[in-house]
Formats: C-alpha cells, structure tokens, sequence
C-alpha cells in the first residue's frame, strides 16, 4: 500500500508540515483608497481556518481531544455551539465564505468546476481593500470560479507584517495539516510526519477512542480516529504558534480573531453527507478588550445561536464598519449591521469529484430535514479520491464481511429515503429517521415547507443538471441566468425535481412530464423512474423516447434507466456518443452512466478508452484538474467493472 494519500491539489503536495495555507481567493481588482483616519480606528481582523474538523475539541467538551491552545482561545473569546457550514466539502463552502452568496445560487455548487461570477457579486476582502485594510491570505485558492487577484497578497508568504505601518488588516491563515489526505499511510510515516512532534503524552491511545454507533469497533478504524485526534493537537500548536506571532507583535489587544473549521471530519459519514457530521463545524471568536463592546457575551461564554457561513462576509464587513452589500444572502450576527438571530440554517450537497449528488437540508435549533433528490445512488458512492483512503477500504472490507449492525449497514444501503428527519436533542448521531413517523407529520411539513421557500429564494440553480447549467448559462452566468423565468422556470423544476421518492402508483404522472416542454422537468421525471428501479418498468417504452432529446442530461439518464431495465442495445450508443461532446461537464455526465451500468457497458470499451486518453496532455499529466481528472477516475471505474 502506498506509503501516503495524494491529495487533489498542488498546495497540498507542497505545503511543508509547519506552513499556513489560506482560506480564500479573490474576484476583482479593487481601487485602492487612501487611509483616514476613520480606517484606522477599525479593527484588525484575523482568520484562522482549519480543514476538516468537528468540534472534537476539549473546550467542545470532548476529554479525549488535546487542544490547550484552541482551549485558551475559547476562555478568552465567545465559542459558538452551533456553526455551520453550507456546504460538507470545500470548495462550495468556501464559495460562500468569500461572497456571502450561497453556491447554489452562483452555480459554484460543484467541486470542481470555473464558474463565471456576475460582476455584482463581489469577494468581500474586496469592500476590505477599499475602505484601507491590508488583506492577505495564505494560502488555498478553492473556490470554484476563476481566481482573479482581490488580495494585497495571495501566497505561502502573506502575511500581515508585510502591511504599511498604522494600516488594519484583514489575513487569513488556512492549516491543512487536519485534511483527509493526513491521516494514511504507515505507522512509521505517520509518526515521522506528525507523532514525532507530539509529546509522548500528546498522543492519543486508539484504545481510549469514543466510537459514534455508526462505525465498526474494529482496531484498524480506532487507529484511524487516534490518528485524527493526533492531527487536531498538531494543528493546535500551528493555532498556538500563529497566536504567539500576534502578541508578539503587539496586535493582539486590536485584533478580533476568528477560529473555525471548513467542514466536518474527512472520513466516511462526516464531509460530503448533510448529516451535522458534515456540517457542523468549531467556531471561537476572540474580542480584545478594546473591541469588547462588539462582543455577544463575556469572554469564556458559549452560545447557541445559528450561525451560517453565509453569515460570515456581511459579520466582517459589519466588524469593519462597513455597509453589507445587498447582494449578500447572509446576515451580520456581529458589529453594527447585526441582526436577530436566524430560525434555520441549510445546507446543500451536490456534485463531488466524479459522484453525481442532489440533496438539501434545513435544520432549527432541534430538527433536521434532508431532502434526498437522487435517492437512487446510495450515501456512499465509488469515487477514485476517497476510495484510496485506508479508512474507506477498512470500512468496505467490514460491509464484505457482514460486520456492521443493522444501524450501521443502513449507510451502506444501494438506495436512501427521500426524506429524512432526526431530533437533534434526542438523536444526535442522526440514527433514527421520524419522517415516516405519523406523530412528527407536523414538523416535517413545516421544515418541508421552510426548505422548498429558501431553494426558491435562492434561485437554486443545482436543479439543473451541471452540463443543463452550463449550457442555459452561456454567454452570461448561472447567477443571471437563474433569474431569467424563460431560461430558469424554476417552480415547475422544483415541481418535478419534488417527484422523486412518489409511488410506483404515480408511473403515469411522471410518463406525462417525460414529454413537458422544459429539458429540466423532463430530466427530474426520468430521476424519479429511475428511483423506481423495477417498478418503473411501464415507463420503459416512454423512457426509450427520451433518448433522443435535446437535452443530453435526459438522454444519458434515460439510457442509464433503460439499461438497469435490461434494455440496453440503442442506449450504449447514446452513451458513447456522449464521451465525444465539446463540453466535459458533459462527458462526465455520460462517464458516469456508464460506470453505473457495470458491465453492460462491456460492448462500448474501444470508446471507453478513446475517451479516457483525451484526459490527459503529451506529458501524461491531466487537462485540468476538474472535470477532465473525474472524467478519467469514472472511467477508470467503468473499466474494471467491464473486466469483471
């Protein structure tokens, strides 16, 4: 096995254990203005982010965790008990941190893709720069639309030191030492990497792990929860290394500093899923005295208001003194522009890598409603970057070996509900679904009702598919296209895309939308057939007509339908025609189907590999590192289960 996991990006190759990455990239250019005198007085503001961590933290109240100087932060400053963020994966969080503008309302729902921002949206260190602050930002660039410089500076160098004297900053500090890609390897590198800069009594016994009751208690995957917590005190002394620059150089009593993590934990049922796991996420914010007066509380308080990330660009504008843009979707729960607290923060899962995803979810202070619009792929989908990692393949192996409870078997089930509902108070591992439960019909339509407001209010452009997005978009953005009602007519796609999870009794009602006039409504109708599985066998014949649609998300959903019918002979071809489009939002559309039909894609595999090698450049490495790279991995995919 390979001695360590590669990870998806440059910075993580490069990055030395000790270096600070950053959290965020900028739009556009903004025209510098002189200091007042008024900049002066703001605040300095400081950043300092984490990958893929949950609140296992001591000052989260966890025993197992060694976090003293994340501790100490939390004594001095607010610790926020319900943060979280809007997305369980990066890229379309962060896209969100940056604007202020939830991603599925800009298209930068995906992980990866480009996508044009319109220019009324802008990054918020952006309004920074222009009132006088310093914005550096050190270092990650992940963001989903085309980096355009917004920073003063953007590199494994920025740093606050490098600002004029007098000037307020705003910097940011990304640590990645907690991402996925850390915590596999060998026992000897790990301890090379990270265990040997631990204190023997800084390390954490797998024996003493507390296990959530969806994991299997097997030694391998207490090895890798011990290796998690080892990488949390790691990236506490970076936490407390940077804290000690601030002091010492006399910034820290004007300097209002910011603690949290992107997402949940990197392993399997906490980032990529709307579970909390995925969502919930650390948040400690430290005031100096000069600046308590914007605090919520006394220093060393926790509270329990919703926090979304959407919310985090118009708090540091407002912190700053500045306007909140209208174009922000979140709220100021700081500073002079704070407003009352919110009654639900939502979330949305959509694509990651090569697996195709669709689900949104909202959640009160106590109950979480997921809404599952591809119920027909299970929670837990092949994909090439996640599937490397040991954890997955031990957590595999125990699903092969019969080794899970009946609670822990249902993550891995080929199909999941359309609806799901926890109690957050009662059941915080989210184990036992209430939306089928009579006596909690209330609560689910209540949530069910709050959900289909905000994906409307938003404009949710993931009800398209990505290619439809791409191409309703062209020569403008999926942000204005979305509020065009001829190009987007977005109530009748909620409509359709709300059929999926209906009765085999409604097979009639989704033959007729199969012929509706809208290329969206008809790709919904073909999902919710396919959700069907054997039971939308009536639709087959209406299902073969679709092949030949104008829109290439219907053809290559219906050809994957058809084919898992066993009616497969005319749909490969459509499949194979599809590797050849111009777009590669496209032929990773068709890629897909094809990895999911199995071997029944056995007569296509000259094309298969035509396909596969467009992928790559001369010098072997990839065209890009977004679609052309999950392009190759489905196909990858797709090839094995042909050699089966």
């Amino acid at each position: 096995m390979s001695t360590s996991l590669d990870t998806r990006r440059d910075f993580l190759k490069t990055a030395s254990l000790y270096a600070s990455t950053v959290a965020l990239s900028g739009c556009a250019r903004p025209q510098r203005r002189r200091l007042s005198s008024a900049s002066k007085e703001r605040p300095n503001i400081l950043w300092i982010t984490c990958e893929d961590t949950s609140p296992f933290l001591g000052c989260y109240g966890d025993s197992y965790a060694i976090t003293p100087n994340i501790d100490k932060l939390a004594g001095q400053g607010i610790m926020y008990t319900r943060a979280f963020a809007t997305a369980p994966v990066c890229a379309p969080a962060r896209s969100c941190l940056i604007t202020g503008v939830y991603a599925t309302s800009t298209g930068t729902q995906h992980l990866r893709s480009e996508v044009k921002l319109p220019q009324k949206i802008k990054c918020f260190p952006q309004y920074l720069r222009e009132a006088g602050y310093y914005c550096s930002n050190n270092y990650k660039k992940d963001y989903n639309f085309v980096d355009v410089d917004v920073w003063d500076e953007s590199s494994h160098e920025a740093h606050w030191r490098k600002r004029a004297p007098g000037q307020p900053f705003f910097s940011v500090f990304n640590f990645v030492s907690t991402h996925q890609g850390q915590i596999n390897g060998s026992d000897e590198e790990f301890l090379a990497n990270y265990g040997s800069k631990l204190k023997p009594q800084e390390r954490h016994d797998p024996a003493g792990v507390s296990l959530p009751p969806y994991y299997p208690d097997t030694p391998f995957v207490r090895k890798i929860w011990a290796r998690y917590y080892d990488l949390m005190t790691f990236m506490d002394k970076q936490v407390g290394d940077l804290l000690g620059q601030l002091e010492a150089d006399g910034l820290a009593d004007n300097t209002i500093v910011f603690f949290f993590s992107d997402h949940g934990m990197g392993i399997p049922r906490f980032k990529r899923t709307l579970y909390d796991t995925g969502l919930h996420v650390p948040l400690i914010i430290r005031f100096p005295q000069r600046y308590r007066h914007l605090a919520p509380h006394q220093p060393g308080r926790t509270t329990a208001r919703l926090i979304s990330f959407v919310d985090f660009a118009p708090t540091v504008l407002s912190l700053a003194g500045l306007s909140v843009p209208s174009t922000m979707q979140g709220r100021a729960f700081l500073g002079p522009a704070k407003r009352k607290g919110r009654e639900y923060i939502f979330g949305a899962s959509s694509r990651v890598d090569e697996a195709y995803e669709c689900s949104r979810c909202v959640r009160d202070g106590r109950y979480k409603y997921v809404r599952n619009y591809m119920r027909h792929v299970p929670y837990i989908q092949p994909s090439e970057y996640p599937d490397r990692a040991e954890i997955m393949q031990e957590l595999r192996r125990a699903v092969g070996e019969d080794e899970l409870s009946p609670a822990q078997r249902r993550l891995w089930e080929p199909v999941k509900p359309a609806e799901e509902l926890y109690d957050m108070v009662v059941d915080p591992h989210e184990m036992e679904n209430l939306a089928g439960r009579s006596e909690r019909r209330r609560i689910l339509e209540r949530l069910r009702r709050v959900l289909y407001r905000w994906m409307l209010q938003m404009r949710d452009v993931g009800l398209l598919p990505e290619a439809e997005m791409h191409i309703r978009a062209d020569g403008s953005t999926p942000y204005e296209m979305a509020r065009d009602p001829g190009k987007f007519p977005q109530r009748r796609i909620l409509a359709a895309a709300n059929t999926v999870g209906e009765e085999p009794k409604n097979v009639p009602k989704l033959i007729r939308l199969l012929d509706d006039s809208d290329g969206a409504v008809r790709y919904w109708a073909v999902i919710a057939l396919t959700g069907l599985g054997s039971q939308g066998e009536p639709a087959a014949d209406a299902l073969a007509e679709r092949l030949e649609d104008s829109s290439p998300n219907v053809r290559f959903a219906a050809a994957g339908a058809l084919c898992k019918l066993g009616r497969c002979e005319d749909a490969l071809q459509v499949l194979a025609e599809g590797l050849e489009d111009e777009r590669e939002e496209t032929v990773l559309h068709a890629a897909r189907e094809i990895q999911g039909i199995g071997m029944k894609a056995r007569p296509i595999v000259a094309q298969i590999k035509q396909a596969q090698a467009k992928c790559r450049l001369p010098d072997g490495t990839y065209r890009n590192n977004n679609h052309a790279t999950f392009i190759d991995w489905a196909l990858k995919y797709a090839l094995e289960n042909c050699r089966q």
